[in-house]
């Protein structure tokens, strides 16, 4: 049975809130809204989230009800790993849906997975993508999925590792760089089960804004002109992350701004060392870029119900 209302997905990320407002019918993106909020600021180290998180997250929301009418529409808010691992979870959103009205749903990373995989598996078939088999990063803010499909199965599993909370563990690069293939083992340990077992998948697909930054930044888009429509089937080639991290450390800092977002620099910075790391987990030399994500496959999943 397929709803032929249009659904509001939202997704509060660890580092961003992005907003989508999709036609069942047209299967059509009606309005979009996506703001940095840092809901993870400060957790690796306190536990909790933080009142300014919660405030920029509240603020958030108010202005994409600006941008996006909520009025009578059916409303889908799902969050993730920062919200997962927050000690105030229930405190937080409970805040959040007193000041907003917007009731949030704490997933699990399997269901993350499973709603990102549908996202990108929708936009794949668009692109006319080939492959029998892939393995999918989500490069989060608090956590990293990692989806191996197969044509008759899904293998996946979440690990809690992302840009926000390796980038404020660490903080200088160098750090980053050297603590990573530590703080990966896991994965590795991980895809080289999947791979022992099931062989190696066809193709490396990514998603999130990590890869979708350099992708933009390959192809000479900045923050303010970034256009999904363009960044869906980029393909980033593993020599390329260097290049693009040398070219935004290189940059002044006012240009960085402009180039990925106020504030977003360091972090994708630390999410392309993340990012290189799981090429060479994965084994491969390139793969493709997909803009849609958890929020896109929550709206597929409601306009399927």
């Amino acid at each position: 049975m397929r709803s032929k209302e249009p659904i509001i997905a939202i997704d509060l990320g660890s580092n961003t809130l992005r907003v989508l407002c999709y036609d069942c019918q047209t299967e059509k993106v009606v309005a979009e809204f996506e703001k940095i909020v840092k809901t993870a600021d400060g957790l690796k180290e306190h536990g909790f989230i933080n009142d300014a998180a919660i405030g920029r997250v509240i603020t958030a929301i108010k202005e994409a009800k600006q941008v996006i009418d909520f009025s009578g529409q059916r409303i889908k808010a799902v969050t993730t790993e920062a919200l997962r691992q927050a000690s105030n979870a229930k405190e937080v959103l409970s805040k959040i849906e007193q000041e907003t009205g917007i009731a949030f749903e704490i997933i699990s990373g399997d269901k993350e997975a499973e709603s990102t995989l549908l996202a990108v598996k929708n936009r794949l078939t668009k692109l006319q993508y080939a492959s029998q088999s892939f393995v999918l990063a989500d490069i989060g803010g608090g956590s990293t999925e990692l989806i191996f499909h197969y044509p008759n199965e899904t293998i996946s599993k979440s690990f809690p590792i992302g840009i926000v909370t390796i980038a404020q563990s660490y903080q200088k690069l160098e750090n980053i760089a050297q603590a990573l293939p530590k703080e990966m083992f896991e994965m590795q340990m991980f895809c080289a089960e999947v791979y022992a077992t099931k062989g190696k998948v066809d193709s490396f697909v990514a998603t999130a804004g990590t890869p979708t930054t350099v992708a933009a930044m390959k192809l000479g888009q900045v923050y303010e002109t970034y256009d999904a429509q363009k960044i869906n089937g980029t393909s980033l080639n593993i020599s390329e992350l260097d290049f693009y991290l040398k070219k935004l450390i290189s940059m002044p800092p006012e240009e960085r701004e402009i180039t990925v977002g106020t504030g977003r620099s360091d972090l994708i910075a630390a999410g392309i060392l993340i990012f290189k790391q799981l090429f060479s987990i994965v084994e491969f030399e390139s793969c493709v870029v997909v803009d849609d994500g958890l929020r896109e496959g929550v709206a597929l999943e409601a306009c399927r119900r």
